[in-house]
């Protein structure tokens, strides 16, 4: 049926607060809708004359209609050179498209080179939001959620929903799980579990609202792989469970009637696993969730001495397309979520037997790219990135270094 632009957008606001109010919202279109002033300012100044022909891509196509399942990232590189360079795609078709988060399926790019520089101008495709047809349905959408994301978040959305690092104290002190009601030796999801922690009453109960935990096992120590410094603990998160009664004590008499003092467990319910849990696994409270803005770009300054540490999820030796790394630096070294890296392949050492004297003399190979990175989760002294291209395995030790 017809509507008034008008009339469509607050029944797209209705629909939209009450997803809200069912959890419905799509996080990850929610989560990247951020731009950062800087980047404003850049796609304005690209807006005014365009892209110079030679910072285009090879292969960049005359006219490209956006599809479901493309991402902002996909098109960057099907237009630039560096992808990171996003800005300046938006600027080059500012005019037609306000928010470059919110490109949308069947939209027309179309490249335009007829002045000596690259426009890039969008006609078309689901943005006009000109028809609405309504039919019984239980899912509900925002408009948010028709635009194409930055980068697939089918890649982030799992590895976020999981616990990374554990400090050792909190490692140290962390409830453990001691057994089922039954006598089954692995636990799973819809078991009853009972824990104990090193001080009673750190398991409180709350009436209000669900007590979750999430519960893991071997917090591997991540070492800085140049000077051997353990930075931080990564845990391999296992499941979680909801807290349905906190550990407590009675008083009770011994066998000689003395009055003493019993302990009773915590009581957890699992509600998830990844994996089946065990007794001696430890349990960590739910952090509040966040989502981050995915917006890749070159850091604004030079980022020295960061290294990959190590692979997460795998005991590989080395990572992948799509494979998620932890690196050796974090915020307090200026790493940001969004800035994108080039992975450095160190040159291998050779013998060179060729010279005229034939003598052998052994040389190093020059260092050379490997692919790109994007950090996606900062902490302190520690970041993850997601390797986005790559033309060799990535391993232990690599370096990363801003892009150019």
């Amino acid at each position: 049926m017809k509507q008034p632009k008008s009339h469509l957008q607050q029944l797209l606001m209705v629909a939209g607060l009450f997803a809200s109010s069912l959890g419905g919202l799509s996080h990850t279109a929610f989560a990247q809708n951020v731009t950062t002033p800087a980047q404003k300012a850049t796609a304005q100044r690209v807006a005014q004359g365009g892209v110079a022909l030679d910072e285009l891509a090879a292969n960049a196509p005359d006219s490209y209609t956006v599809k479901s399942g493309d991402t902002l990232w996909a098109i960057s590189g099907l237009y630039l050179k560096q992808p990171w360079r996003w800005p300046e795609l938006w600027g080059m078709n500012l005019n037609d498209i306000r928010n470059p988060h919110r490109i949308f399926p069947g939209q027309v790019l179309v490249l335009d080179k007829s002045s000596g520089r690259a426009i890039l101008r969008a006609r078309g495709g689901a943005g006009e939001l000109l028809t609405v047809k309504v039919s019984p349905r239980t899912r509900y959408e925002t408009l948010a959620d028709a635009a194409i994301p930055t980068l697939p978040g089918n890649l982030l959305e799992p590895f976020l929903a999981e616990p990374v690092l554990v400090d050792e104290a909190a490692h140290a002190s962390a409830p453990r799980l001691i057994g089922a009601d039954n006598e089954r030796v692995l636990f799973a999801k819809g078991d009853r579990v009972y824990a104990r922690t090193s001080k009673v009453g750190d398991l409180p109960t709350e009436k209000t609202s669900p007590v979750r935990y999430r519960i893991y096992r071997n917090a591997v120590a991540l070492r800085d792989p140049t000077t051997g410094t353990i930075l931080a603990y990564e845990a391999q998160f296992l499941g979680a469970a909801d807290l349905a009664r906190g550990e407590s004590v009675r008083d009770v008499t011994d066998k000689d009637g003395k009055p003493i003092k019993e302990l009773i467990p915590a009581t957890l319910d699992i509600v998830s696993n990844k994996e089946e849990m065990r007794a001696g696994d430890r349990l960590l409270p739910e952090p509040r969730r966040e989502f981050p803005t995915y917006v890749p770009r070159a850091p604004g300054r030079p980022i020295e001495g960061v290294r990959v540490m190590a692979m997460y999820g795998n005991n590989v030796a080395r990572a992948g397309q799509n494979d998620v790394i932890s690196l050796n630096k974090g915020v307090a070294d200026g790493l940001e979520v969004g800035h994108v890296l080039a992975i450095i392949k160190d040159g291998r050492s050779m013998t060179d037997r060729s010279g005229l004297e034939g003598k052998p003399e052994q040389i190093k190979l020059p260092d050379e790219r490997n692919g790109l990175a994007m950090v996606f989760r900062t902490f302190d002294k520690v970041s993850y990135a997601l390797i986005l291209q790559i033309n060799d395995g990535v391993k232990v030790g690599d370096r990363l270094v801003n892009p150019r």
